[in-house]
């Protein structure tokens, strides 16, 4: 099976970030956990950013990174940054989360389309040499996701 590096995102602004922004180069050796999210998506508040939060919880920093990622192709104008800030901090999110840049050509912003995202929730896993290994669209169970992270953090690298 051929596996694709998994694409940098672009980014305009970080969230829950001290110091120099991570970049997936510099995750290399970490299993990176990416959740595409929306505000305003009810799958995404009730599904994929708990879930995303328990990640972060359940598995060390050392081995796992999770990294939010704000990608907004509707409700452009209700979804600024000041909104955004405010339910990261009522959600009390604390991993990183990005802000996906818009796009060039439409709605659809840079990274979702570097992915090819059907929409949100979205969960893309990345292995620890950068490899994009799991691309799945909408709710994922919690003990399939977990087993895959886990082995994922124990494959030898390559």
């Amino acid at each position: 099976m051929s596996l694709s590096t998994a694409p940098e995102l672009s980014v305009s602004r970080w969230f829950n970030v001290d110091g120099e922004p991570p970049t997936l180069a510099s995750l290399r050796g970490k299993v990176v956990v990416l959740h595409a999210f929306q505000m305003l998506c009810p799958g995404c508040v009730t599904g994929g950013l708990p879930q995303a939060k328990r990640i972060a919880t359940l598995f060390p920093d050392s081995d796992v990174a999770v990294i939010g990622i704000h990608t907004v192709f509707e409700h452009h104008d209700a979804m600024t940054d000041v909104s955004l800030a405010a339910f990261i901090h009522e959600y009390r999110l604390k991993f990183p989360i990005a802000v996906d840049q818009s796009g060039d050509n439409g709605p659809i912003p840079r990274t979702m389309a570097a992915y090819g995202m059907q929409g949100t929730p979205t969960l893309i896993l990345i292995d620890r040499q950068g490899r994009v290994r799991r691309h799945a669209f909408g709710a994922e169970d919690d003990m399939r996701l977990g087993a895959e992270i886990a082995m994922l953090v124990v494959e030898p690298v390559k």
